[in-house]
């Protein structure tokens, strides 16, 4: 309980500043939650407060959730980490990505970081094309020999995959191995029905977009707001509450989705090099960047598992900002909060 007042008023700060404007945090800790936090308003046009099942659409974040379902993928028996794409998808298997393996699509060495030419944000919702052009694409390396971040294709290129091993979209997928499993249906969403849209916190650009950044790189209230992306199945981003993203990380740890064998191995370092998009040295497991497993999301979301401490981590918010100041702010105050907790 201290630990969530302590959270609960960093919120209340936060908001109270102008800071951010509407936030959900959730923690688990050892396979049971210790806070759930919310502060601020949803949609500041209509005043409507933030509530633990308000979804937020959270960009990049979705990326852990589609390297879950890879693994997942794995763990059934549908595919092996070293399984060629091509014997899976046979049309991507050209131009030198004939070799280009499911650990290549985790640890951003495919070679394939950026949407193919003449593709842009209204193709998103149309995923059969956009395979269809990333399988036709020149790799810019040799697949596994160097890393670079994935913006969108990454989720597309476990998507056409899962889609080709089961029939299902990454949604359905997303939906019956672990959202429903876990009893957080509708709160881990790569589509939202439209139904559901009202939901949605409404994201606001906290300065006015880099223009001169590419479209991929550039997390903007305008494209996180638009229903076509919304409602498109688009596993490289995603719509979450925080609580449901905490209880999916929580999941991973605790053995409820994948083994402890299987968590050691994607807790172990499977490529390291430079980023070949952004210039900075990563070290990557299976999906994750370490040493948590886990993908922070354009503006400033947040979620993760520490394997190390058994905490998972999550954090929603509607300010996008270009920095993570809030959710390294929060880990602190978690990471203290739970020192005394932790063997």
């Amino acid at each position: 309980m201290v630990l969530q007042r302590r959270v609960q008023s960093v919120l209340d700060e936060l908001v109270g500043s102008g800071a951010e404007t509407g936030l959900q945090v959730a923690v688990h800790h050892r396979g049971q939650p210790v806070v759930e936090a919310v502060a601020g308003v949803a949609d500041r046009r209509t005043g409507r407060p933030v509530a633990p099942d308000t979804l937020f659409f959270s960009f990049s974040t979705g990326k852990g959730a589609s390297a879950l379902i890879g693994h997942l993928l794995v763990a059934r028996g549908l595919i092996g980490y070293d399984t060629r794409v091509a014997d899976v998808w046979p049309g991507f298997g050209v131009h030198g990505k004939e070799a280009t393996t499911l650990r290549h699509v985790l640890t951003h060495t495919a070679g394939v970081p950026a949407m193919p030419d003449g593709l842009g944000p209204a193709d998103l919702g149309d995923p059969e094309r956009v395979a269809t052009a990333i399988a036709a694409a020149e790799p810019r390396w040799r697949p596994g020999a160097r890393t670079g971040y994935h913006s969108y294709t990454f989720g597309f290129l476990v998507g056409e995959i899962a889609r080709r091993l089961t029939g299902h979209s990454m949604g359905r997928l997303l939906h019956e191995w672990v959202a429903a499993p876990l009893g957080v249906p509708g709160e881990l969403r790569f589509g939202v029905p439209p139904a559901d849209l009202a939901r949605l916190a409404h994201l606001e650009d906290a300065a006015p977009p880099d223009e001169s950044a590419s479209w991929e790189l550039r997390p903007t209230a305008g494209l996180g707001n638009d229903p076509a992306l919304l409602t498109a199945d688009v596993p490289s981003v995603g719509t979450f509450t925080a609580r449901g993203l905490a209880t999916m990380y929580a999941a991973i740890l605790d053995g409820r989705l994948i083994s402890a064998d299987r968590l050691a191995r994607l807790s172990e370092v499977a490529f390291e090099g430079t980023d070949q998009v952004f210039g900075n040295r990563v070290r990557l497991g299976l999906g994750y960047p370490l040493p948590v497993l886990g993908w922070p999301g354009g503006g400033g979301s947040r979620a993760f598992a520490h394997p190390a401490t058994g905490t998972s981590f999550a954090l929603t918010k509607n300010r996008l900002v270009a920095d993570f100041g809030t959710a390294e702010r929060l880990v602190q105050v978690v990471t203290e909060g739970l020192r005394g907790r932790v063997s």
